[in-house]
């Protein structure tokens, strides 16, 4: 069989497949010079816009540092010279011997699987490179990853990448702008949990409510007992002296209960009077003021308030108190008034239980009910845990406070910084409290901040 060409173009690939191929000559538009010396393709070099002085003071510290010089002169001569190719340091070395390192216009680049970049070896050039590439306008303070990918098609260096992770730890504003999304410090720390009924209290205000009443009421003292979580409400008004508060207290809330060993609440400025503090010291009641995000606080007062904000928009206040010790707590497993009564509230729907089954009945109830506390502990903190680390400080540590339930921070909300400091820090309240030096913005502050 004879194959002959013949000429046409009704197919067009196949007519361009079968013409002959054009000699190398300098009319071929793909002509290619023989015999010329291997040239480094300019398009897998990255140019960056750095000013001519600052390739000039590259080429000049090529000679002060002895790797570098050797580099040149073994890669200007084009020869290889074991013997001065041995006195490299031993990454350098490495990287010599895959032929990564290329000559070009007097300046030294390293060759990577998809980039080729200049060497730099002098310190005050590298800073100037980091800080283009990190501190700059153009930039936005990126993250260390992101800093080290935009520092990969710049400049190399033996430790490059160290020193891109040190360069951005050590930047204030990088570390006060931008927020961590790694792993929060503290571990959950559990609360003494109390063994009798109004033992242990939470308290809390919740304000801004809408007037009425008699008195036109428009706050509400929410009191909750941690053992068996039964809410007593106390309306109130948001303005009331720490005189009016321990008085209205005392005559609705103590006159119930009896005293309580031992009331959290946080640092509102009627529970932080020195009326307050003083007259539960004579009552010999411990007070322990939290803050919001700390590791002991369960949640307990905030949950409640929560709910009793459910409760207003639908039932009536006068059974507000009535309907929430009614109700079912996932954490006890009971309802606050079986856990102080041994039934539940009589409903006209409902039979009272025999009066000798109720002494055997609030046991077994109690019991449950301390078992339930345990179980629901280990599971929170065991949820809290996997999203949180010990913290590692030490006193004269230099740390960052959080902005995150600060409100009174100066400038827009949408722009305030997501840490304030350096600060000192001065003591260890365990591990999780830390005082530090206060300062600036933080001058009004309780020295102590929690961790996490």
């Amino acid at each position: 069989m004879t194959i002959v060409h013949k000429a046409g173009n009704i197919h067009k690939n196949a007519d361009g497949l079968s013409r002959w191929a054009l000699p190398n000559t300098p009319d071929n538009p793909a002509y290619v010079l023989t015999g010329a010396e291997p040239q480094i393709p300019t398009e897998g070099i990255k140019i960056t816009d750095f000013r001519t002085e600052f390739f000039e003071e590259v080429r000049d510290s090529y000679k002060l540092d002895s790797n570098c010089h050797i580099l040149t002169s073994l890669l200007a001569k084009d020869c290889k010279d074991a013997a001065l190719a041995n006195s490299l340091d031993y990454i350098l070395k490495a990287s010599y011997e895959n032929g990564r390192f290329h000559l070009f216009n007097g300046i030294l680049y390293h060759r990577s699987k998809n980039t080729c970049v200049m060497v730099l070896c002098s310190r005050m050039l590298i800073n100037t490179v980091l800080l283009e590439c990190h501190y700059n306008s153009y930039s936005g303070l990126l993250f260390g990853e992101r800093t080290m990918e935009r520092m990969k098609t710049c400049a190399w260096w033996p430790s490059w990448r160290k020193d891109v992770i040190e360069y951005c730890h050590s930047c204030d504003r990088f570390q006060k702008a931008n927020k961590a999304t790694g792993k929060r410090f503290g571990l959950m720390i559990c609360i003494q949990e109390p063994s009798t009924p109004w033992e242990v209290v939470h308290m809390d205000w919740v304000t801004s409510l809408p007037l009425r009443g008699d008195k036109s009421y428009n706050s509400c003292l929410d009191i909750v007992d941690t053992y068996r979580k039964t809410p007593i409400f106390l309306p109130c008004h948001k303005d009331d002296t720490a005189m009016y508060t321990y008085l209205f207290f005392w005559n609705r809330a103590i006159s119930h209960t009896g005293l309580f060993k031992n009331i959290i609440s946080d640092r509102d400025p009627k529970f932080t009077s020195a009326l307050w503090t003083n007259l539960h010291k004579l009552l010999g009641t411990k007070l322990s003021f939290s803050t919001a995000y700390r590791q002991q606080k369960d949640g307990l007062e905030e949950r409640m308030i929560q709910t009793l904000k459910d409760m207003i928009k639908i039932f009536c206040a006068y059974c507000l108190e009535f309907k929430d010790s009614d109700g079912f707590t996932h954490d006890r497993c009971k309802t606050p008034a079986k856990l102080e009564t041994g039934w539940n509230l009589k409903l006209p729907v409902d039979i009272h239980p025999t009066a000798s089954s109720v002494e055997l009945l609030l046991d077994k109830v109690r019991h449950h009910a301390n078992q339930s506390m345990n179980d629901a502990f280990e599971y929170a903190k065991q949820k809290w845990d996997k999203s949180h680390r010990t913290p590692e400080f030490k006193v004269g540590d230099l740390i960052l406070v959080s902005t995150l339930s600060s409100n009174n921070i100066k400038g827009p909300k949408k722009l305030k910084d997501s840490s304030l400091g350096p600060l000192i820090t001065k003591a260890l309240h365990g591990t999780n409290a830390v005082p530090v030096e206060r300062s600036g913005e933080l001058e009004n502050k309780h020295p102590a901040f929690p961790v996490g």
